[in-house]
């Protein structure tokens, strides 16, 4: 029979494994997943969302119980599905920053504000914004599209002129801007081309004729030569001299034929030469590019599209500790993300970067930005 005491030792470990074995079983319970209209509480009970326009009071004590939720207070609003216990304070329009009220705010959306006539909606971020005056074209410039609310006037330079710097300027030379121009100087660049195709053929055909009358004098004085050595000479050489006659006349063909063909290809390649094209492309100078983003984008954005383009942090403090003034930082700066892939020859941007450039301006929804650096480098 067992020891009394030994019997309680063997008893209370059995209890304690089985406690052991059940914190797993417990724990796998306490996971549980809610509907995409539900949220998961403290006590792991899955409570309904609060509807728009309300707030999270108190949540619900089971499944079958409702939340308890409230609608939000006057100045505030709430315009999604939530279980927050506080609402959002409502926008306020303010005629200072040139705005006006559409409608007003309800517990379920937000104020709804609108820039006056004359200006329009700039963004500064995903949320922020502020109403800026609208362009005016120039005298150089035509009118695309009319300045409204949510974007600015759009201005193109007139016929036979190219922008500059926000500036438009007379066409004078054949480029990318100006193609009409290029249209007006091609056919008397088709004349001279035409004019020196045809002397260079006449002197072709001239060194074709000389170059056929001295192979005919060498041929011909061989000839002679050998019909002299004919007679002098017996039967037997006359017939080795009749060989040897064969293979210089052979050797003098051959020759005659390579030189013709040398002018033909002399020919071609002058022909293939003055079929190039008129001009050349121009490339981006990236001073040009820096200098017009520090004119479009907002001041308090520069940082952030530095940064979206892989700028780092400590050349972000180290351009403004160099430079005191700002624009001369933030030039610095945008730089220093233009050098990270330049050409061998310094001081060009290359297209992937142009293009690199222009999403990341529509990702901070600077779309009229991205818009007017297309319109200047002719990248539509």
């Amino acid at each position: 029979m067992e020891d009394p005491q030994t019997q309680v030792v063997s008893d209370g470990l059995k209890i304690g494994l089985l406690l052991l074995l059940s914190v797993p079983a417990a724990a796998a319970a306490a996971t549980q997943t809610c509907k995409a209209s539900q949220f998961l509480t403290e006590d792991n009970i899955c409570c309904e969302k609060c509807h728009k326009g309300e707030k999270l009071v108190e949540n619900c004590h089971s499944s079958e119980h409702r939340t308890n939720c409230v609608p939000c207070p006057d100045g505030q609003y709430m315009d999604h599905v939530n279980f927050f216990h506080n609402c959002f304070s409502c926008r306020r329009c303010k005629p200072s920053n040139f705005e006006y009220q559409v409608s007003k705010c309800e517990a379920h959306r937000d104020t709804i504000c609108r820039c006056l006539d004359g200006y329009y909606k700039s963004n500064i971020d995903s949320t922020t914004y502020e109403c800026k005056t609208c362009s005016i074209c120039t005298d150089n410039e035509r009118q695309v599209s009319k300045c409204s609310h949510e974007s600015n006037t759009v201005c193109e330079c007139k016929e036979n002129y190219y922008r500059v710097k926000k500036k438009c300027l007379p066409c004078s030379n054949c480029t990318v801007d100006c193609p009409d121009f290029c249209t007006r100087m091609r056919p008397t660049a088709g004349k001279q081309d035409t004019t020196s195709s045809l002397i260079n053929v006449i002197a072709g055909v001239i060194v074709a004729a000389v170059l056929t009358v001295v192979l005919v004098v060498v041929v011909t004085h061989f000839v002679t030569k050998r019909q002299t050595k004919k007679k002098l000479l017996s039967s037997s050489q006359f017939k080795d001299s009749s060989k040897e006659y064969e293979e210089v006349t052979v050797h003098c063909e051959e020759s005659l034929i390579h030189s013709l063909e040398s002018h033909s290809e002399l020919l071609q390649n002058h022909q293939e030469s003055s079929n190039l094209p008129d001009c050349v492309p121009l490339e981006i100078k990236m001073s040009e590019v820096i200098y017009s983003l520090l004119d479009l984008v907002p001041v308090l954005q520069v940082k952030q599209l530095v940064r979206s383009l892989g700028v780092s942090d400590t050349v972000i403090e180290r351009a403004e500790l160099d430079h005191r003034a700002s624009k001369e930082a933030h030039y610095q700066m945008l730089r220093a993300w233009a050098e990270q892939g330049s050409r061998a020859c310094r001081g060009v941007l290359h297209l992937p970067q142009m293009q690199q450039l222009l999403d990341k301006l529509r990702l901070m929804h600077l779309e009229q930005t991205a818009q007017e650096l297309e319109t200047k480098y002719n990248l539509l």
